[in-house]
């Protein structure tokens, strides 16, 4: 078992803005802040705190010699620096082996940042990951408290204490939501996830969770229920891919706890991913059904706001959604976080930029096909397509945008016309890169990057008239 270690790396400063307070104090790119107003911060979490105050004094490292830096703020003022990372002592890294975990089913040799399982709830509160409680202390729950890092996310996946235990191949698995209650208690915001995985805790099982969670732990503000995930690279043979009649009956049940929570609660509680709805051929719940759409992140919703914002119903995108484990990428420093994979150097022939006016395709995955092609049908233009992008990298069930590498976008932009326009939506970069270790300028033809909302395809589309 990995035992996280009390060891704090000191953040490095990446950038100063120009006239800020830094930047008068004479800090610089490259600095090492080793204290700051004589605390040594742990995450970026009490850097913030620790800067918001109106004098500061830091200890900077530079050169190797160590000088101290005395910053006066202006009211308001912010320091005016990026660090390095988000964590500055070690990500707190995962001890469960959960059989559906995905970072199991990696292929090898993508980026070491990648393989890197967090259960950090610090990465919960800074960029939405999930964490399941097993490492949570009580020291971890006061901090929560006193400083106020709302909302978490929190995996349930079952509260049947031996059923979770066995799922998260961890003892602690069934012990572990106690520390949900005690959040609930100190009033801060819980969003909970339900793994599904078929003939382990969906049916009965889903039920029980639902029932106890309606007794147990009624203050969470939203419980997300997705599909089990597999690549190709799955090992595990009790992880298997829900069939069609499965996929239905979980729609069936979570609408009608959704009726049970609404009339005990006065809300729905708990929802089914887009997926669900994609397998079942159902239509999408109307947009009131979602309640404003806070899992959007989640891929709840996803479609029914896509729709809104690409037929001009709102003026505003619900939300950036980031790159898939882009919170891991952006939370070093540990040994995971250094990338040995870089872009492919190749030679690549001149390629002249398509024009304005000519036929677009529309470059996503094959559940974002889905939701796409009628809506691109609907505009009733000849010049633009849906260009659905089979996943063969990682295969199995791996069908959603994000999850797009760049190895699979060459293939299928290798049979499409040159001279067109292709749009790629910005979900399935990260760090400039793809999953694979690609980049856009490997790729066969050249791409638009496109932000991953409706409004943004819509004014794509909109200036090739």
């Amino acid at each position: 078992m990995w035992i996280a270690l009390n060891v704090v790396s000191s953040p490095v400063v990446v950038s100063v803005a120009a006239g800020s307070a830094a930047e008068r104090a004479g800090i610089r790119a490259g600095d090492e802040v080793v204290t700051l107003n004589g605390q040594i911060p742990r995450d970026i979490i009490e850097w913030r705190l620790l800067t918001d105050e109106p004098e500061l004094e830091l200890d900077v490292r530079r050169g190797g010699l160590d000088r101290t830096v005395l910053v006066d703020k202006r009211a308001g003022e912010p320091l005016g620096v990026d660090v390095s990372s988000a964590v500055f002592d070690r990500v707190r890294t995962c001890d469960n082996h959960c059989e559906f975990c995905f970072i199991y089913q990696l292929p090898k040799g993508l980026r070491r940042s990648l393989y890197l399982k967090d259960d950090d709830y610090r990465l919960s509160f800074l960029y939405g990951n999930f964490t399941t409680l097993t490492r949570f202390t009580e020291a971890d729950l006061e901090r929560v408290v006193t400083e106020r890092l709302s909302p978490l996310n929190v995996s349930i996946h079952s509260t049947d204490p031996a059923l979770r235990s066995r799922m998260l191949k961890n003892p602690r698995g069934g012990m572990s939501l106690r520390w949900l209650r005690a959040l609930l208690d100190h009033g801060i915001t819980v969003r909970g996830q339900i793994v599904l995985c078929p003939g382990v805790n969906d049916g009965e099982a889903l039920d029980r969770t639902l029932a106890d969670i309606l007794d147990k732990y009624p203050e969470l503000e939203s419980v997300a229920v997705v599909p089990l995930g597999l690549s190709k690279f799955n090992t595990e043979p009790a992880m298997r891919l829900h069939t069609p009649a499965e996929a239905a009956a979980v729609v069936d049940a979570i609408e009608d706890w959704q009726d049970v929570f609404l009339t005990v609660l006065g809300r729905r509680m708990v929802f089914a991913a887009d997926e669900y709805y994609l397998m079942t051929a159902r239509p999408f719940p109307e947009a009131d059904a979602y309640e404003g759409f806070g899992m959007h992140e989640d891929g709840i919703g996803m479609a029914r706001t896509f729709e809104r914002e690409f037929l001009g119903r709102t003026d505003a995108s619900t939300g950036p959604h980031s790159g898939f484990f882009a919170a891991v990428d952006a939370a070093p420093p540990n040994p995971a976080a250094y990338t040995g994979l870089r872009s492919r150097n190749r030679a690549t022939a001149l390629r002249l930029s398509p024009r304005r006016g000519a036929p677009i395709g529309v470059l996503t995955g094959e559940f974002g096909a889905k939701v796409l092609s009628p809506l691109i049908a609907g505009l009733r233009r000849d010049d633009v397509r849906v260009v659905a992008v089979r996943n063969e990298f990682f295969g199995g069930n791996t069908s959603v945008t994000g999850l797009m590498v760049g190895e699979d976008i060459a293939r299928a932009l290798a049979s499409e016309p040159a001279g067109h326009r292709y749009l790629l939506p910005d979900v399935c970069i990260n760090e400039e890169r793809f999953l694979d270790g690609m980049t856009v300028d490997d790729l066969p033809q050249q791409v638009e990057i496109v932000a991953t909302d409706g409004i943004a395809l819509r004014a794509a589309l909109g200036s090739s008239r």
